[in-house]
């Protein structure tokens, strides 16, 4: 249930691409210190809520749940961080990148449509 090791690989590989933008977005949003701020912690921010908030006994996961939510939640959390990155990447003018994180990211869920009907059912 989109726990092949591929397609693990691929969906840590996508989440590391979503932390990258969404810091690269902060440091383009000030000038000084803040910038060095927003860079760290809205990524920081964004990997704890991915981390955290999760379905008790996700086979795509450890299973671990340290604040436990329904599926629906999480769904919307993994859907929300990737779209925010890929408006991320337009806003600073990177539509090409925008458009391939997008194409990636929605493979991979096709490729995972077991996982996504197991959160729907949690």
């Amino acid at each position: 249930m989109g726990a092949h090791p591929l397609n693990l690989a691929v969906r840590f590989a996508l989440e590391l691409a979503v932390l990258a933008t969404i810091g690269a977005w902060g440091w383009r949003q000030a000038e000084g210190w803040p910038r060095f701020a927003l860079a760290i912690a809205l990524p920081l921010v964004a990997a704890t809520a991915w981390g955290v908030l999760a379905v008790p006994g996700d086979p795509s996961r450890s299973g671990a749940a340290p604040i436990p939510v329904p599926g629906i939640v999480r769904l919307v959390l993994e859907l929300s961080l990737f779209a925010v990155a890929v408006v991320a990447l337009r806003h600073i003018g990177r539509p090409g990148l925008a458009a391939g994180l997008a194409g990636a990211t929605l493979l991979h869920y096709l490729l995972s449509w077991d996982r996504i009907a197991w959160l729907l059912g949690r």
